[in-house]
Order: structure tokens, then C-alpha cells, then sequence
């Protein structure tokens, strides 16, 4: 099948799912919401969303929860934080001093509710989306994964969703024994599985396998409703992917970037500068 990466309508939402609580993230997570933990000086879901605004997507769905009006917060007063400007007192507009025009993004923030599952976050925003497609993450992960491979692969195979499959590394080493011999020792091996590595992309018709029940778990019964009925595909990505589970996860992906190895983003500091 091709897998040739291909233009996707820069109209086609990007929904990302921000409004977990967090719980094996509590270092972090007990200030402020995960997506808003910072790689590098940036909150990781700014550097999720420049993944997708290298292929031109610019309209993204933030599904907000448990701490939501602090990313409310964020892109509300996104320009006045990172540009120059001055601004007449009493009538509170600013005035840019710069020419830089910022990021042409439309970032609509919608409260999905503080306790609500996966799958009803997403049903709960259905009415804001009007195109054939969309596209779907999650607040947390990165990889240098290519968004409009996926797309074509998605639009190629006919189902109704893809879902991207990685191959996450072991957090033990392996050892190769005969015997009781050690003939090698493999630091971190990658594990021969797959799993949902949270780079998704759905027809509209998605929308009909989800609740906005509040316990509706996107993993769960639509997924899984969605697999039985043939509708899922799986698209495979061999690059660099990193979820950020733990307070682990986040120091990794910290120093990775430090250090001039965050294969996520292609330009580093120049790319997410405001």
C-alpha cells in the first residue's frame, strides 16, 4: 500500500486529548496539567503540536480537564508573553512591536469535563468537526513520526481509522544465556510487540462508535467495536517515539533535548522559538 506522505487540507482538525490527571506524573502533574510540563523551556504540547504544523495543520482541539484553565491561560495570552508590545492602559489592546506574526495557528481550548474517560472527550467535541477527517493524539508523546505518511496511509486503506504502532524498548536489559553463560547482554532492547502509539487518524464516521458517557475509554469499546467490524488499521512506525508517562519519561526527554538529540523536532530551539 502507499505510504507516500501527501498534502492534508490545513482545515483538517488536530484533536489532542488534555485532560488526564496525571496520577504517575504527580511530580509534575500536582502544578499543572501534564501538557503544560516543559521540554527545553516549552510545555511538550506545543513541541506535539509543531509535529503537525510541519505538514501544515494549523487548527488544533484541546479537550481540557483537570487543570484546563491553566492551558486556557497559556494560549490566551500566548502573544503577550514571548512578543514586544505596548499597550494604552485602560483599553487593555496591545499594540505588537515586532513583525514577527506569530504562529498561524487556531487553538479552540473546550472543557471536556474534569473526571471524563478517553472516548467521551473526543464525542464531546464532535460538533466542531466538520471535515471528512480528523486527526487525533494524545497531550503527552513525541516521535519524528511523518504526519502526512499517515495521512496517505489513512485515506489509501479505505477503513474507517489508523492507528500508529510502535515498537517500545524493554525497561530491563536482556541477557542471552546458554546455560549458565552469558553470551551478550542487550541494554533496553526493543520488545517484540506493537502497541498504540497515539498518533491516530479517523473518517467523521468515528464519531458513532463513541459515548459522551463519561466512561467511555477511547481504548476500550470503540477501538475495540471499531477492530471487529474491520475499520482499523495499523500504521507502523520504526522511528523515534516517547511517551511521557513518568517523571522518568520527562527527565529523558529533557536531557535529550539538551543534548541535541530530540529527533522529534527537525530544527530544535530555532523551531519553537514564538
Amino acid at each position: 500500500m502507499d505510504r507516500t506522505a501527501m498534502r492534508i487540507d490545513p482545515a483538517t482538525p488536530v484533536v489532542i486529548l488534555c485532560g488526564g490527571e496525571g496520577t504517575r506524573f504527580q511530580e509534575e502533574s500536582q502544578y499543572r496539567p501534564k501538557p503544560l510540563a516543559e521540554i527545553g523551556g516549552w510545555p511538550i504540547l506545543c513541541h506535539i503540536m509543531e509535529i503537525y504544523a510541519r505538514h501544515g495543520l494549523r487548527r488544533f482541539i484541546l479537550c481540557l480537564g483537570y487543570k484546563g484553565e491553566m492551558i486556557r491561560d497559556f494560549f490566551v495570552n500566548y502573544d503577550t508573553r514571548h512578543r514586544d508590545f505596548t499597550v494604552r492602559l485602560g483599553e487593555g489592546v496591545p499594540r505588537f512591536l515586532d513583525a514577527q506574526p506569530g504562529r498561524d495557528w487556531e487553538v479552540s481550548c473546550i472543557d471536556t469535563g474534569a473526571a471524563t474517560m478517553t472516548g467521551a472527550r473526543i464525542k464531546r467535541i464532535e460538533h466542531l468537526v466538520e471535515t471528512e477527517h480528523f486527526l487525533l493524539t494524545y497531550g503527552d508523546g513525541v516521535a519524528d513520526i511523518d504526519i502526512g505518511a499517515l495521512f496517505a496511509f489513512h485515506r489509501a486503506h479505505g477503513g474507517i481509522g489508523t492507528v500508529t504502532g510502535v515498537e517500545p524498548n524493554s525497561q530491563f536489559g536482556q541477557m542471552v544465556l546458554d546455560g549458565d553463560r552469558v553470551r551478550a547482554f542487550a541494554e533496553k532492547p526493543k520488545l517484540p510487540t506493537v502497541i498504540n502509539g497515539g498518533f491516530f487518524a479517523f473518517r467523521r464516521d468515528f464519531f458513532s462508535y463513541l459515548e459522551s458517557d463519561e466512561r467511555c475509554v477511547l481504548e476500550q469499546a470503540p477501538l475495540m467495536r471499531l477492530a471487529a467490524d474491520d475499520q482499523l488499521r495499523v500504521f507502523r512506525h520504526g522511528g523515534f517515539w516517547q511517551c511521557m508517562d513518568t517523571f522518568k519519561d520527562f527527565r529523558q526527554l529533557n536531557e535529550l533535548w539538551a543534548t541535541g538529540k530530540a529527533r522529534w523536532a527537525r530544527h530544535g530551539v530555532e523551531e519553537m522559538a514564538p
